[in-house]
């Protein structure tokens, strides 16, 4: 009902602009107005995940509504007396201001009235119960986790009688299965279960949807599940070619930028201007990185493991360049020679890489793709400067390679550019 309402709201509010703005007549208002709709219902704009961020409303919006516009222009040859620039941009501008708008505050008022989901854990809290508590602070306490059990057939059984006797607040809505191991003891239960309604719920679910990651202790317990997805990962095939048009755009805008940021180099610490090191890219194979030089001298290949603060080691405009990321625009040159590609895991040096592939269990799926300037990892978390802190960055990586998609890039372009220039987010 709450959907339908939002649903119905969007189709009448384009249909009273054409109708009563653009003064079409009621048929064409109609059928264009379905049209976008329709439009924009196809990029999965209405599901809730989409509502709660105006960033990804906005880009599903927009892509809806251009995809739509394509079936206009098709009836354009047949109807061109009501179809001109006008009503294009007209609609465009209407849908990418407004629509993301009334979903962000139709999800904030949804969110308000949620009602709390109780779930019984099949796992050992002592091993999971900080992931959870954390499921339930991204829920905002919507979702509790009310016991947690080593289960058989008969406790499981015992429990769920229980909980089903008690206040609806104190119900159990579902059971989350959080080790396949234990879940094969009571397989023949959860099936009985579900069947009558129970909603039955799997960890790697709840994390990617709530945590936006994939911490290294869920993956290593579904390992056969994540070795299977991982392997199979390949990229979505537009991305060379989009990689190829903004490598291209962005080398031809900023060469006087470069051209600026190479002599001031020059004159401040002499040569060289650019920096390379080698990297490891797509299927471990190693490349070439090249950034402009933003540390003295005989700094930059220094031994250090982990990002720190030597203010000292930084030349004067490296102060400058670094904080907005400018000393890493040569990597559209990577880009554009297939190295890397715009968004995707960043690429790390090879003795790390070497370490980490021995250290941490997943490390290798971020190299089934290419490295990227900016990543989802980037904006979701800090520079690392201990291991715990490289396996929670995984993390953000292993959730980037399993739902890698053009909507997830899009998304991580804008927090990007909000990183760098609100000081927003972790880049």
């Amino acid at each position: 009902m709450r959907k339908a309402a939002v649903h119905l709201l969007d189709i009448t509010l384009i249909f009273i602009m054409n109708t009563f703005i653009l003064d079409l007549p009621i048929t064409i208002s109609t059928i264009s107005s379905l049209i976008i709709y329709l439009g924009i219902y196809s990029f999965r704009t209405y599901d809730t995940e989409t509502m709660k961020s105006y960033i990804e409303s906005l880009i599903k919006t927009t892509v809806g509504t251009l995809v739509s516009f394509i079936v206009i222009l098709i009836i354009y040859f047949f109807l061109s007396k009501y179809f001109n620039r006008y009503f294009f941009l007209t609609n465009l501008l209407y849908t990418i201001t407004l629509l993301p708008i009334i979903h962000k505050i139709e999800y904030n008022i949804y969110e308000k009235h949620m009602p709390v989901k109780n779930y019984l854990v099949i796992g050992r809290k002592e091993e999971i119960g900080n992931i959870m508590e954390e499921i339930s602070e991204k829920a905002l306490n919507k979702i509790k986790f009310t016991q947690y059990i080593n289960p058989n057939p008969v406790t499981l059984d015992e429990i769920i009688k229980q909980n089903t006797q008690k206040t609806l607040t104190q119900t159990i809505h579902g059971i989350v299965i959080t080790d396949p191991e234990l879940e094969e003891k009571v397989k023949p239960q959860i099936q009985t279960y579900k069947a009558e309604g129970l909603e039955i719920q799997y960890l790697p679910n709840m994390v990617e949807k709530y945590l936006k990651r994939i911490p290294i202790e869920v993956a290593q317990r579904f390992k056969e599940y994540y070795e299977v997805v991982f392997q199979k990962v390949e990229e979505y095939p537009s991305k060379r070619f989009l990689d190829i048009i903004i490598s291209t755009i962005a080398l031809v805008i900023l060469s006087p930028v470069i051209l600026i940021l190479s002599l001031i180099i020059r004159i401040e610490d002499g040569k060289p201007v650019i920096y390379t090191q080698e990297r490891i890219g797509l299927n471990n194979e190693k490349f070439t990185m090249h950034k402009f030089r933003s540390m003295k001298n005989n700094t930059e290949n220094s031994n250090a493991k982990f990002a720190t603060d030597e203010q000292d080691r930084i030349l004067k405009i490296g102060k400058i360049i670094r904080p907005i990321r400018l000393d890493e625009i040569l990597q559209f040159y990577d880009i554009l020679k297939g190295d890397m590609s715009f968004v995707g895991p960043r690429p790390e040096q090879t003795k790390f890489v070497e370490e980490y592939n021995e250290l941490i269990p997943f490390y290798w799926a971020r190299h089934k793709l290419k490295p990227g300037l900016t990543g989802w990892a980037q904006i979701m978390y800090k520079y690392s400067s201990n291991l715990e802190e490289v396996k929670t960055k995984l993390s953000y990586d292993l959730y980037y390679v399993k739902n890698r998609d053009i909507f997830l890039d899009v998304n991580i372009v804008f927090k990007t550019i909000e990183a760098v220039f609100w000081k927003r987010g972790a880049v």
